[in-house]
C-alpha cells in the first residue's frame, strides 16, 4: 500500500509539472489554461495523456503551404479591392450597406475575403428541399464536383449521394470528396469503393496513422461545403446523413440553415476546398480556369464575403466579425445556434448591446444533442436575462441553425457555433451577407422560429433544480475546452 501511494505521488507531481511546463510555455488563454489545470489536478495521469490528445496547439509551419503562383491573381484583386475602400472609389450596390464598408474592409484585410456584389442566394431550412435541389444540381455537373463535408454518414442519404457521384465519375466528371477523420469517424473507406472504382477521388480531413489515437482529434474540419462546375455552391450547417432529414429517433425534427450561392462568391468557397484539400490528398489539384469559369454579372445581387476561421491562424477572422456586426447594431440582433459557449468578448458584446437598448434575441436548442454542452450553454443564459437578452429554447426538434442577423440589413449564415471550439479550434466558414432582403428573410425565419419555442423568464431560471445548477457550474469550468 506505502509503494502505490509513492507512485501516486511520483505521478501527480511530474502530471503537474510536465503540464505546467507545457500549458504556459504555450501561453494559451488564460480561461483555456485554469480549465486544462482542474482536468489535470482531478485526472492525475489520466489528465496528462488526455491533455496530449486534446490539449496540444497546432503545428502552423507545413499548414497550406501555396506553391509559387497559386492564387496570385486572386491576391492582387484582393489587394486593389482593400486601395479602393481605403480610397472611398469602391462602389457598393446597396446604398444601405455604405454603413458597412468598415466591416467589409476588416474582413478583406483580416482574410482576404473578396467581397462580391454579383450573387444569387437560396435559403433552405430543411433538409428536404436542400438535398432534393443539391442532388438535382450535381446530376448536372459538367466539369467537377467538389464536397467538404464534416460529417458523412454511410445511410441512406450518403448511399444515394455517393451512387449519383459515382455516375458522375463514370461519365467523366471530376469527382473530389474531403471528410473530417473525427466528423466521420465511423465512416469506413468501403463506402467511397464505387465512386473510387468510376475515377473519383477521396480524401480524409487529419487522419491518424495510429489506430483508435488520433493527436490531432481537437482540430476538426467543421466544414460543409459543396462545389459544382465552380458555379453553384453551398454552405451552412446540413451534413451528410439521414438525422439531417429528420429521421433521428432521439432529436426528431431537423431545423437547420443552409445556403445555395450562385455568382463569384463561389471562387471563394472553391478557394476553400482548394487549399483543404491539398492539404488532405496526396493528389494535388493545380490551380486553373476550369475551376474558376467566368460567370455573368448579376445586377442588383447579393453583396457576399466567405470568411474562414482556424486553429492555423491567431486572427478568429469569424468571431471578429460577429463581434463587429453585434457593436454595429442599433435596433435588433437575432441569433441562432446550436451550442452558445461564448468567450468573454461575444459576453460583453451581447449584454452591451441589450443594456444599449438593442433588441437582442439569442435562440438556442431546448432538445439536446449533447448534454455537456447543453449545460454549458445553460450557464450563460442568467447572465444574458439580467442584461435583457431574450432567450429562447427550440422545441419542435434539434435547432441547429448558425445565424446572426442585425438591424434587417446584414446576416451570417455559415458552420461556425458560437462557441470557443468553433472560434479558436475547428476549422469554419462562414457567408456574410449584405443585402437588406437577404437579412429579411433570415429574420422571418427567426420570427417563425419562436412559434415552436419556449421563452426562458429570469424567474424559470433562478427556480432550476439545484442538480441543474451543479451540472452548470462544473460544465463552466471546462467551457474553454469542451
Amino acid at each position: 500500500m506505502h509503494l502505490l501511494e509513492q507512485v501516486f505521488a511520483i505521478i501527480s507531481v511530474v502530471n503537474l509539472i510536465l503540464a505546467a511546463v507545457l500549458i504556459f510555455m504555450e501561453r494559451r488563454n488564460i480561461a483555456a489554461t485554469w480549465a486544462w489545470l482542474i482536468v489535470l489536478l482531478f485526472l492525475p495521469g489520466v489528465g496528462f495523456i488526455v491533455y496530449l490528445i486534446l490539449g496540444h496547439k497546432l503545428s502552423k509551419k507545413k499548414l497550406y503551404r501555396l506553391q509559387e503562383g497559386e492564387f496570385s491573381h486572386f491576391r492582387a484583386a484582393v489587394d486593389k479591392q482593400k486601395l479602393l475602400l481605403v480610397s472611398g472609389d469602391f462602389p457598393v450596390h446597396d446604398p444601405a450597406m455604405e454603413r458597412h464598408r468598415d466591416m467589409i474592409y476588416m474582413n478583406v484585410v483580416s482574410d482576404g475575403a473578396y467581397y462580391t456584389q454579383d450573387n444569387a442566394v437560396q435559403v433552405f431550412a430543411e433538409g428536404e428541399p436542400l438535398f432534393d435541389t443539391m442532388l438535382e444540381d450535381i446530376e448536372k455537373a459538367r466539369h467537377h464536383v467538389h464536397l467538404l463535408y464534416y460529417i458523412f454518414r454511410n445511410d441512406e442519404l450518403g448511399k444515394r449521394l455517393v451512387q449519383l457521384l459515382a455516375a458522375k465519375a463514370a461519365q467523366g466528371v471530376e469527382v473530389r470528396v474531403l471528410y473530417d477523420a473525427v466528423g466521420s469517424a465511423a465512416l469506413s473507406s468501403r463506402v467511397f469503393r464505387p465512386l473510387v472504382a468510376a475515377g473519383g477521388e477521396v480524401a480524409a480531413f487529419f487522419p491518424s496513422s495510429i489506430p483508435f489515437v488520433n493527436f490531432r482529434v481537437n482540430f476538426r474540419n467543421h466544414r460543409k461545403l459543396t462545389i459544382i462546375d465552380g458555379k453553384i455552391g453551398y454552405i451552412g450547417g446540413f451534413n451528410i446523413g439521414d438525422e439531417y432529414l429528420g429521421k433521428s429517433k432521439y432529436l426528431g425534427y431537423w431545423r437547420d440553415t443552409h445556403l445555395q450561392i450562385q455568382g463569384n462568391a463561389v471562387y471563394m468557397l472553391q478557394a476553400r476546398f482548394f487549399l483543404d484539400w491539398n492539404l488532405s490528398s496526396p493528389k494535388r489539384m493545380q490551380e486553373s480556369p476550369v475551376y474558376f469559369p467566368v460567370i455573368g454579372e448579376l445586377a442588383n445581387g447579393v453583396g457576399v464575403q466567405i470568411v474562414s476561421s482556424g486553429p492555423n491562424s491567431e486572427k478568429q477572422q469569424i468571431k471578429h466579425a460577429y463581434l463587429k456586426m453585434i457593436y454595429k447594431a442599433r435596433k435588433k440582433i437575432y441569433l441562432q445556434t446550436p451550442y452558445f459557449v461564448p468567450d468573454e468578448s461575444i459576453l460583453t458584446a451581447m449584454k452591451m448591446a441589450a443594456m444599449s437598448g438593442v433588441d437582442v434575441r439569442l435562440m438556442v436548442p431546448g432538445i439536446p444533442d449533447s448534454k455537456m454542452v447543453f449545460w454549458a450553454t445553460h450557464s450563460y443564459l442568467g447572465e444574458m436575462l439580467k442584461s435583457g437578452v431574450r432567450c429562447y429554447l427550440y422545441e419542435k426538434g434539434f435547432m441547429h441553425a448558425k445565424t446572426l442577423v442585425v438591424d434587417t440589413q446584414i446576416a451570417s449564415v455559415g458552420t461556425a457555433n458560437v462557441d470557443i471550439r468553433s472560434f479558436k479550434l475547428n476549422f469554419e466558414t462562414n457567408a456574410f451577407l449584405y443585402d437588406t432582403g437577404m437579412a429579411e428573410q433570415l429574420e422571418e425565419l427567426f420570427l417563425r422560429d419562436l412559434e415552436n419555442s419556449k421563452e426562458l423568464t429570469m424567474a424559470e431560471y433562478m427556480n432550476r433544480p439545484i442538480h441543474m445548477r451543479i451540472k452548470e457550474s462544473l460544465t463552466r469550468l471546462l467551457s474553454p475546452i469542451l
